[in-house]
């Protein structure tokens, strides 16, 4: 009756699959707190400021702002999915802690008719500081993602349209921790820990993001029909893509509060409060064309060679304003937002990747991706794969290796705001990585080995005990190895899932980690009466002391040098 798909599904061929009904990790909600993808952040509340806690590389090249701390909230295309729905589908999902948090998820999509479908997404995540002022709206966070969605697939299964419209915004507050520390390291040095003052009580940030994205395929010659575990695969020869986007994004910082605690280093426009505030516009227009030779077969390709070519083009265009006194012509002082620096420019990308498919065994994929012309020519990514697959109690081997160059942020390298001005000139940071992965879903084995190699790492980093914060380059390489072990292991209806990372650099002072990270969850999975899914268990994570980054208010970053130790042991009972 329902069958969902995603953008990432729809790349190769036209692939549907049963819509997810288990209760299969359901606990971890949070983006925080995913089992094989933890974060640190700011609190334990969703919405503050984020990073990963293990090494997670970007494989992204071109235009970079630099602003992440809040991208886990955010809602992004690839994140939409798109279904095909015989009956209306409303999925509603609610988490509440009272006060503490509340997240809301809602879902809807029909299809007009048989080939067309259209839904919405409705997001809310909202908490209340825990500290004295709690009662302030400052200190909320309140995040709200919507999207309206739709995809049109032609009688012929031809031609497909994926569409979106998407508006994020995100309210997190910067409180600049609590006065009194000293209440972590003593248990009765506090009377009351939730009278404790902030430093900032009405400050935060404020991101707003709004875009359209349509990409539309259409499918020449002749079209192939895998049928594999009930679902058919439509597999085109020849394929031509066009993907129109154009999105707006602004970043505020509001400083509501006169720095009596020197939570910043200085002040250039306001010793009072700051307005800081970076608008940026992206109009994309990529177009691709897909190649497949290949025998016919009704169960699996085989002998199957298959050529992608691309070109992207990016418009980009950017103002910065701070909050500043100006003298009218009338000699009088006047308050508002003035402009520090505007800019736009383009890049253009060229794109290839070339695969071979041996059997249903087999498989090599080499891809390119290079800016040939504009602002960040130079950069590129290049990228090596083979899958070898066993039968089923065998399991499969990736072997997989990429080489990327990419340029600096915009944060790093010409950057104004009330507190932090820098205008730097920096060197791409290059790396190479290559990795072993063996999977046996027989076994529910997951081994995996990653080796980086880093040559001009680009971090943040401030003097010791201090709040000022610049940006750095290291001049020389870093080594890190990455070692990851999934097992699962199940007896009738009691499972225990585990999850272990060991991460060793040569540089943890710089590239901070913790060397092992773990992850266990026991539970009991069952149906009560055949009509009710109960899942009931304890999570437990643990990782080992590590000197955990400092945080920039002010600049949304993440910083090194100031040295606490992270807090190692989280159970989390769930049911």
């Amino acid at each position: 009756m329902i069958k969902v798909t995603t953008e990432a599904l729809l790349k190769d061929s036209t692939q549907l699959f049963a819509i997810d009904t288990s209760l299969n990790n359901f606990q971890n909600y949070s983006p925080l707190f995913q089992p094989r993808s933890p974060k640190i952040s700011l609190g334990g509340t969703m919405g503050l400021a984020t990073r990963p806690l293990l090494f997670e590389p970007p494989k992204t090249i071109g235009f970079d702002i630099g602003l992440h701390a809040l991208d886990p909230y955010m809602l992004t295309p690839q994140d939409i999915q798109y279904f095909q729905a015989r009956v209306p589908l409303s999925v509603l999902n609610l988490i509440t802690a009272g006060s503490a948090e509340q997240v809301f998820k809602m879902v809807h999509t029909q299809n007009v008719n048989p080939n067309w479908n259209i839904g919405f997404n409705l997001n809310f995540i909202g908490s209340r500081n825990f500290y004295a002022s709690n009662r302030v709206l400052g200190q909320n966070v309140s995040d709200l993602n919507a999207a309206i969605f739709s995809w049109y697939q032609s009688k012929s299964k031809r031609y497909n349209m994926l569409a979106n419209v998407i508006f994020n915004n995100l309210k997190s507050p910067e409180t600049g921790s609590i006065v009194k520390d000293t209440i972590f390291a003593h248990a009765n040095s506090s009377f009351d820990k939730a009278t404790e003052i902030v430093r900032l009580p009405n400050t935060f940030e404020n991101w707003k993001t709004g875009g359209i994205y349509i990409k539309q395929s259409y499918y020449i010659g002749r079209i192939d029909t895998t049928i594999r575990t009930n679902n058919a695969n439509i597999l085109p020869t020849q394929r031509v893509t066009y993907i129109f986007n154009y999105n707006t994004s602004k970043f505020n910082f509001l400083q509501n509060d006169i720095d009596t605690y020197h939570v910043f280093p200085d002040y250039y426009f306001s010793s009072n409060r700051s307005r800081d505030s970076l608008n940026v516009t992206h109009l994309m227009n990529d177009f691709g064309y897909s190649f497949y030779l290949r025998g016919k077969s009704n169960q699996f390709v085989k002998n199957e060679l298959k050529l992608d070519l691309g070109l992207t083009h990016d418009l980009y265009g950017y103002t910065q304003y701070v909050s500043d006194t100006t003298i009218t012509q009338y000699g009088s002082k006047l308050r508002g937002p003035d402009k520090k620096q505007d800019a736009s420019f383009q890049n253009i990308t060229i794109r290839g990747k070339l695969s071979y498919r041996f059997s249903d065994r087999i498989n090599l994929e080499g891809t390119i991706n290079q800016i040939a012309v504009g602002h960040n020519f130079g950069d590129f990514l290049y990228d090596a794969k083979a899958i070898l697959k066993g039968n089923n109690k065998a399991g499969q081997i990736i072997l997989n290796g990429y080489v990327q160059s990419s340029s600096p942020s915009l944060q790093a390298t010409s950057w104004i705001s009330n507190h932090y001005i820098f205008n730097n000139t920096f060197r791409n940071q290059k790396t190479t990585s290559v990795s072993f992965n063996y999977i046996n879903n027989a076994l529910q084995l997951d081994l995996k080995a990653e080796y980086f190699l880093i040559t001009d790492y680009l971090y943040y980093a401030a003097q010791p005990n201090g709040i000022d914060a610049h940006p750095v380059q290291l001049g020389g390489s870093i080594n890190l190895l990455k070692v990851s072990l999934g097992k699962n292991l199940r007896w009738r209806n009691l499972h225990f899932d585990n999850y272990i990372v060991y991460e060793k650099t040569d540089y943890q002072s710089t590239l901070r980690v913790p060397e092992v990270y773990t992850y266990s969850s026991l539970y009991y999975n069952t149906y009560l009466f055949k009509a009710v899914h109960l899942s009931a268990g304890l999570d437990v994570r643990y990782n080992t002391p590590y000197v955990a980054p400092s945080y920039a208010v002010g600049w949304a970053s993440f910083i090194t040098e100031k040295i606490s130790l992270s807090h190692p042991t989280l159970l989390v009972p769930y049911f």
